[in-house]
C-alpha cells in the first residue's frame, strides 16, 4: 500500500482490554467468527478495522468522492465499488490503496474462511498483495491455529511467522528479537548522549524469555517484547518445530513433526522446506551437493529433519519420504520467515 497518509507498522485492529489468559489482541480475532471446523469467518467488524487504518482513512483535503466512497464502505463494508467509481478519486495513491484494499476484501468474502483464502492466495504465489495484508492475515490465522496453546516459547517462535526479526549473538548464544522493537530501542539510544556513550547491542534491552518469565508471556504479547532463545536446546529450536507443526496442521489437517538437528552428514532427504528466501538459497546448494562457506553457514541458523506421513493430501510418491527444513538469515541479521513456504513448499495432491 502506498504512503497515502501513513507509515506501514502494524497497528492494533480493535483495543479493548484483553481477558487473562488472551495473547495477540492486535490480530484482531475477536472482531470475526469461527466456522464449525475452527476456520475463520469473514465479519463486517473486521473490514471496519482495515478502514480505520490510517492509509485508508481520508485526510481532511481529501477529495469528495474518496471521503464519500470511505464513508460508504464503513456503512457497508462489502459493498460493490467499480472501477469507474475508483477512478473517480483525485488522488492517485487513494487509489491504488482503495484498490488494494478492495481486491483483499473480495479474496477473503469469496472464500468459505479466511485459511481458505489464506491457501488460494498461496497457490496462487501471493501474487498482487501487498506484504502488509499478508502480514495481517497471517497475524490473525497465526492466532486462531495457537488458541487454547500454553506453550509461551511455541508461541513466542510463531510470532516469526508475522514479524521480521533481529538476529543476535549473545554470549555465544543465538537471540531473535522482534525487528521493530529493537529499531525503536536504537531510535531511544540515539537521542539519550548516556545510551550512546554506554554502547552495546540494543538486544541487550529486551528481556530473554526462560522458565521463569513464561508467566508473563501472554499478558505481554502485544509488545512483542521478549526476545527468543533460538539457540536453546530445550526452549529455542524444538519450540520452532512445534510451531511449524501446529501451523501446518491448522491450515492443511497434516501432521508433521520436526526434528532440529545440528548438521546433515550421512542423511538421505526426497523433499526439502526453506523457511525464508535465505533458507531456500541454501537448502539449494545442499539439495544439489554444493558445500556453503563459512559466511553462509554461519547464517544457517536452524536446521530439522522431517518424515512426510502417508496422509492422502501428501502425493502417493513422497509418502513415508525423508526430508529437511532450514531457516537462515540474510546479511543484515533480518530473520524474515515466510510460513507461506511451509504450505507451498509440501508435495500435496493437487485439489480439483
Amino acid at each position: 500500500m502506498s504512503e497515502h497518509h501513513a507509515g506501514h507498522h502494524l497497528t492494533p485492529l480493535r483495543t479493548t482490554a484483553p481477558l487473562p489468559d488472551d495473547f495477540w489482541v492486535a490480530s484482531g480475532h475477536h472482531l470475526l467468527d469461527r466456522s464449525e471446523g475452527g476456520g475463520l469467518l469473514l465479519t463486517d467488524a473486521f473490514l471496519q478495522a482495515y478502514l480505520a487504518r490510517p492509509e485508508l482513512v481520508p485526510p481532511p483535503e481529501a477529495c469528495p468522492v474518496e471521503r464519500g466512497l470511505h464513508a460508504a464502505l464503513l456503512a457497508e463494508p462489502r459493498r460493490r465499488v467499480g472501477a469507474d467509481e475508483l477512478g473517480l478519486m483525485a488522488d492517485a495513491d487513494a487509489r491504488e490503496n482503495f484498490g488494494y484494499f478492495l481486491a483483499f476484501r473480495d479474496a477473503l468474502a469469496v472464500a468459505p474462511t479466511l485459511e481458505a483464502a489464506y491457501l488460494a492466495m498461496v497457490r496462487d504465489g501471493m501474487k498482487g498483495l501487498p506484504p502488509l495484508f499478508v502480514q495481517h492475515l497471517t497475524h490473525v490465522m497465526t492466532r486462531n491455529a495457537f488458541d487454547g496453546e500454553g506453550d509461551a516459547f511455541v508461541l513466542r517462535a510463531a510470532e516469526c511467522f508475522f514479524r521480521p526479526q533481529r538476529l543476535s549473538v549473545v554470549e555465544g548464544a543465538l537471540l531473535l528479537a522482534d525487528d521493530e522493537v529493537i529499531g525503536l530501542h536504537e531510535a531511544d539510544r540515539a537521542h539519550s548522549p548516556l545510551l550512546g556513550m554506554l554502547g552495546g547491542p540494543a538486544i541487550s534491552a529486551i528481556d530473554v524469555l526462560s522458565e521463569a518469565s513464561a508467566a508473563l508471556y501472554k499478558p505481554r504479547s502485544d509488545a512483542h517484547d521478549f526476545a527468543f532463545p533460538l539457540s536453546d536446546a530445550t526452549y529455542g529450536r524444538p519450540a520452532l518445530g512445534r510451531a511449524m507443526t501446529g501451523w501446518i496442521r491448522h491450515l492443511t489437517g497434516i501432521e508433521i513433526a520436526f526434528t532440529p538437528v545440528e548438521r546433515f552428514e550421512g542423511m538421505e532427504f526426497a523433499w526439502f522446506l526453506a523457511l525464508d528466501a535465505e533458507g531456500a538459497a541454501f537448502a539449494n546448494r545442499v539439495w544439489q551437493g554444493e558445500g556453503l562457506s563459512a559466511e553462509e553457514g554461519a547464517r544457517v541458523l536452524a536446521l530439522f529433519t522431517f518424515t512426510l506421513p502417508h496422509h492422502p493430501r501428501i502425493l502417493a510418491g513422497k509418502r513415508g519420504a525423508r526430508g529437511f527444513a532450514v531457516l537462515g538469515s540474510g546479511a543484515d541479521r533480518l530473520v524474515r520467515i515466510k510460513p507461506q513456504n511451509l504450505i507451498a513448499g509440501l508435495p500435496l495432491v493437487v485439489e480439483s
